[in-house]
């Protein structure tokens, strides 16, 4: 049996190869419904199947879209993912993901990668200063957009959440509740102080902090952003002498690792000590008592993402595009800071 062709398909329905591929790629040009309904009976009739490989060479270009997260395993970053998964379906593309592990080199080998294999874009979730990314990215004049983070050494289109702002609400919430202060969990010591939302948690707690006429001296804690080495610190932290009132993370992991201290030491939350995270993960509302914390709209942020890394003029030299798209932060209230 002859091989089914796209030529095959416009004569079924009655029109031009042109139109057979805006339809099988979701554009770049629109197609009337009526139009777009025929090209799709026609290739379900002839079993037609688009040769993505021939597409992939002609184009210099594959239905890929490259994703670097620091690490999958961790909840907000596979919700994350998840959701650039889901809009870039939506948008007829598949997505490749690489963990870096937050190991640098290994970031630049996944920039490397994927950029080799042609996908039609880069979502980069970057932890930290990395100039071989940077000069990685330049040489391919590749399409990139910054996901969450937007280190310094790569300057190209962000979608950020209003960091600063949301960890100044989880904030003043825990104050509002007439705590004498609140203790704040960051990052650890190579967390980079620009760019990085953990930076900005931290810089939010401290204006709340400063509003309130707070001291902050020796109320700042490092810690990693999981929930296992949070919950070490969080042990050491609350069965010493100065027992916080009131912690707010700068992640939920870190949140439940300290939800998790306090239980193991008997400490009652939020009688004894409110917490309040940051990222609204899912397990946040299954905690006991259910995790306070700030919350963004990751659908929003993923679809934004997806739809910029697509976009032809997002490399056209003197682009007026916007550099920054800022998503708000929401305050998620439940149980672990004392409101009913």
């Amino acid at each position: 049996m002859a091989k089914v062709t796209r030529d095959d398909v416009a004569r079924l329905a009655g029109t031009s190869t042109a139109v057979v591929s805006y339809v099988i790629n979701n554009g770049p040009r629109p197609v009337a419904p009526a139009t777009r309904e025929r090209v799709l009976a026609a290739i379900k009739e002839l079993g037609y199947r688009p040769d993505r490989v021939a597409q992939a060479m002609a184009s210099r270009r594959t239905d890929l879209i490259g994703m670097i997260v620091p690490d999958a395993r961790q909840p907000f970053f596979a919700e994350m993912t998840h959701a650039v998964e889901q809009a870039a379906s939506e948008r007829g593309k598949m997505v490749l993901v690489g963990n870096s592990d937050y190991v640098p080199d290994r970031e630049v080998h996944y920039v490397r990668a994927f950029l080799g294999m042609r996908v039609s874009g880069l979502i980069l979730v970057s932890h930290g200063f990395n100039d071989l990314a940077a000069n990685e990215i330049e040489a391919w004049d590749a399409r990139v957009v910054l996901l969450h983070e937007r280190p310094e050494a790569i300057d190209d289109v962000a979608v950020v959440t209003d960091d600063v702002g949301g960890a100044q609400l989880a904030t003043r919430h825990l104050l509002e509740h007439g705590h004498e202060y609140v203790a704040c969990l960051g990052g650890t010591a190579d967390t980079p102080s620009v760019g990085d939302p953990v930076s900005d948690h931290v810089e939010g707690w401290r204006r709340a902090m400063k509003e309130a006429g707070r001291s902050i001296d020796g109320r700042l804690f490092e810690a990693p952003y999981n929930r296992y080495d949070a919950y070490k610190v969080a042990l050491g932290l609350l069965a010493g002498p100065d027992r916080p009132p009131a912690i707010f993370c700068s992640t939920d992991d870190q949140g439940i690792g300290v939800l998790r201290a306090a239980r193991e030491l008997r400490i009652d939350v939020p009688g004894e000590l409110a917490v309040a995270g940051f990222d609204d993960v899912k397990e946040a509302g299954l905690t006991d008592p259910p995790l306070t914390t700030v919350a963004s709209d990751r659908p929003a942020m993923a679809r934004a993402a997806v739809d910029l890394v697509l976009d032809d003029s997002l490399r056209v030299a003197g682009s007026r595009r916007e550099r920054l798209k800022l998503f708000p932060s929401r305050l998620v209230v439940r149980q672990s800071c004392g409101c009913a």
